[in-house]
């Protein structure tokens, strides 16, 4: 209630109740007093914004009313008594201080010819004027700053405990990556060698189509590997990885073109017959959107060749709009066994790519359509406040 914003409110109250008692209580004799009344009032309401005049004004109206044989002193003291607080209680140093003072004095004033008879008397009402209000004022300000100080507090604690809970479960997630690198590394280097092996072993007489098919799982196994392996040096410090981070050390600046070339190449080599409509614009996109992209054409490619089986016809068009977002679509013919329409307990490749979409505040449709199945996404240019640098061929 002594915040600064409501002075204005705090005026009008103490304006509203000097009203009341000027016309009920204390009536001033004449037009003298009615003027001396106004202008106290009028100095008191202006007091919200400038308190240190307005005391001083007061306090020298004060002494001209006593002066004059006015019946409204009283008032005019309680008026100069309240400004006093409003000043004690928005500002700190001198300025108080030397309010109080010249209150104090003017009070004294008004008394000199009943000192030093009077002295204890005099001494008192100087306290009672303007001491009590400068110590109160000097209270509520103290208080309401300690008060300001422990909320900063609290909220600096709120704060620090959720970057530890946050480095906590990174931590955690971490450790987990390492456990789930050592076991699927340890058995992917195992299919990896037998594979290698077997390559070596086979007569030279079989199919060759059966060694081409040894050798993509050759060469996708040793992938999956340095992926891994990739990920996990980027989790344990990423500055020691080109890029600083994971999006940069996945996919390398100009490098998203070929990465979904590959992708798309690894796709023919199971059965999908796949063409694409790439916008050369993608090697100038943020890593981070980059490694998304990818990702998406990843797993979208992934399920088709899962649910769809071999033999199917599938487009992917990636383009970058005008306003530098990002457009994905997959569209296959849907041959092969029908997906269902939402991802089963066993599954998580349509939650994985929601999210990640859901992570930039794009949108992620996917679903049957006559022609089979559809796959669209959007990725939004990042705000310029938190804009990524492009990556340069």
């Amino acid at each position: 209630m002594f915040d600064q914003r409501f002075a204005a409110l705090r005026a009008l109250v103490l304006v509203g109740v000097l009203v009341g008692d000027l016309l009920l209580v204390h009536r001033p004799s004449g037009v003298r007093d009615w003027g001396l009344a106004a202008a106290g009032l009028a100095l008191c309401a202006v007091a919200g914004r400038w308190a240190f005049g307005a005391l001083l004004t007061l306090s020298g109206l004060l002494v001209a009313a006593h002066a004059l044989g006015s019946d409204i002193v009283p008032a005019l003291k309680v008026l100069a008594a309240v400004t006093l607080f409003e000043l004690a209680v928005r500002e700190y140093g001198r300025r108080p201080v030397a309010g109080a003072a010249v209150l104090a004095l003017a009070v004294a004033v008004n008394r000199l010819a009943d000192l030093p008879g009077e002295l204890p008397s005099v001494l008192y009402k100087m306290g009672i004027v303007a001491g009590l209000p400068l110590l109160m004022g000097a209270y509520v300000r103290v208080t309401r700053d300690a008060a300001r100080t422990a909320r900063a507090h609290a909220e600096q604690e709120e704060a620090r405990a959720g970057q530890r809970l946050l480095a906590a479960r990174a931590v955690e997630r971490t450790a987990i990556a390492r456990e789930l690198h050592d076991l699927v590394a340890h058995h992917v280097s195992s299919m990896v060698l037998r594979v290698g092996i077997a390559r070596h072993v086979i007569p030279a007489t079989v199919d060759a189509r059966v060694t081409e098919v040894f050798d993509d799982l050759h060469s996708s196994g040793s992938e999956a590997l340095a992926d891994l392996r990739r990920l996990v040096s980027v989790l344990r410090d990423p500055d020691s990885v080109a890029g600083a981070g994971t999006a940069s050390a996945l996919v390398t600046p100009g490098a998203l073109p070929v990465a979904l070339e590959s992708v798309l190449e690894g796709s023919r080599r199971i059965g999908l017959a796949v063409t694409a409509a790439v916008d050369p614009a993608l090697a100038r996109l943020d890593a981070v959107r980059g490694l998304a992209v990818l990702r998406l054409a990843q797993e979208g490619l992934a399920n088709a060749a899962k649910h769809a089986g071999p033999g199917t016809r599938a487009e992917l068009t990636v383009r970058v709009a005008d306003d530098d977002a990002v457009h994905l679509t997959l569209q296959d013919d849907g041959a092969g066994r029908p997906r269902p329409s939402a991802p089963g307990p066993s599954g998580h490749g349509l939650i994985g790519m929601r999210e990640r979409v859901d992570l930039f505040g794009g949108r992620l449709d996917a679903g049957p359509t006559p022609r089979g199945w559809r796959l669209t996404a959007a990725l939004p240019a990042p705000p310029a406040s938190v804009r990524l640098p492009e990556q340069t061929p």
